[in-house]
């Protein structure tokens, strides 16, 4: 079989974009959306959705979360996952494992709690009944509950202000236990869950994401081998260029034109996650820069990649200045002079100033 390298960035950007409808749809189609606590001008999660789900506005993922069938936790990535992928990954530790005093001590404190907050569990323990007991540190107190959080032992149970309140996983997950079937089927689950949100990858993507998921399932990092190897056997794939790109099976290539449309994305958006892939199909190299000194930043703090059709041609940094929502753009070359493009720009900066509710502000 042979395809051009056109054909599959056309697939990347069709099979990403579906056509949005609600957001219990676009989380169940991924599976996993990645979360970033960087505001700018709305948070990875809500950009990342904006695309995918009708009429979605920045927060709408944190006010509903409560009621959506989704947990927090640890993927490939830190971000938001279906009650199904969840199911997947746990336990990643047994519960009748003998815990620490201070993780005793704050289950004990939690079970005649609704939820907490961790400003409310250092006060406790770092000034209040038990007096220094995090050696006055809240940045202890977070710790603690992360890594109790990592261990199935508590959940998100909501946000406030984009802090995490948590409460005790009363859940009892079902443990794969010794099967290497159950294990194995699994760990393909998982594998075909991140080949699902980010195809077509290039090989060495597969095996990187494959290998990251340690940290989804750390029970079974030694048996991640040989998932990768079950992956490129079961797996759709071309080899384009001498490299080998991996889909899932059953899936058909879409060959039609791209929409007409621009869409600004945020820099960890499924398309454009992939720095590797992302060189390959449009020829430049994107650089996440929040974390860049300024002044040797080239795009700049969080530049949100333009896709016009099926092509990223620059960049966008997008600010709220006076209720006013401003976009700075930059190009890779020339600025676009196709047809529609100047109005498509125009619709897609008034399609991010209603998702930030900009009208509303004032």
């Amino acid at each position: 079989m042979s395809i051009p390298l056109d054909n599959l960035r056309r697939f990347a950007v069709t099979r990403t974009f579906f056509t949005p409808a609600t957001l219990k749809h676009a989380l169940d189609t991924f599976g996993f959306v990645q979360a970033d606590p960087i505001r700018s001008p709305a948070r990875a999660q809500d950009l990342t959705l904006r695309h995918r789900v009708a009429n979605y506005r920045a927060g709408d993922l944190e006010r509903l979360y409560p009621r959506l069938n989704i947990e927090e936790d640890h993927f490939i990535n830190y971000g938001f996952v279906t009650d199904a992928l969840h199911s997947l990954m746990h336990p990643r530790i047994s519960r009748a494992k003998p815990q620490d005093k201070r993780t005793q001590a704050l289950l004990e404190f939690m079970r005649k709690r609704e939820e907490v907050h961790p400003r409310e569990v250092d006060r406790h323990f770092a000034h209040g009944s038990v007096k220094n007991y995090w050696g006055g540190s809240s940045r202890s107190t977070t710790h603690l509950l992360s890594a109790m959080h990592y261990r199935g032992l508590v959940r998100v149970a909501r946000r406030e202000g984009g802090v995490r309140l948590y409460s005790l996983n009363d859940r009892t997950p079902v443990d794969a236990g010794n099967d290497p079937a159950v294990q194995q089927a699994r760990i393909d689950a998982l594998v075909d869950i991140v080949v699902r949100k980010y195809a077509p990858l290039p090989g060495a993507t597969l095996s990187a994401v494959v290998s990251r998921l340690r940290y989804a399932a750390p029970q079974w990092q030694g048996l991640l081998r040989d998932a990768l190897r079950r992956a490129r056997e079961r797996l759709s794939q071309v080899r384009v260029d001498g490299i080998e790109w991996y889909w899932p099976a059953g899936e058909q290539i879409a060959t039609e034109p791209p929409p007409e449309v621009v869409r600004l994305l945020t820099p960890f958006d499924p398309l454009v996650w992939d720095r590797r892939r992302f060189e390959l199909f449009w020829g430049w190299a994107y650089r996440f820069e929040a974390y860049t000194p300024p002044a040797k930043r080239q795009l700049g703090y969080y530049a949100l990649p333009m896709l016009w059709r099926d092509h990223v041609i620059g960049w966008a940094n997008a600010s709220v200045v006076n209720g006013k929502l401003q976009c700075e753009c930059g190009y890779v070359g020339a600025n676009p002079r196709e047809r529609g493009f100047r109005g498509e720009l125009a619709a897609e900066v008034k399609r991010l100033s209603d998702f930030l509710n900009i009208a509303k502000r004032r």
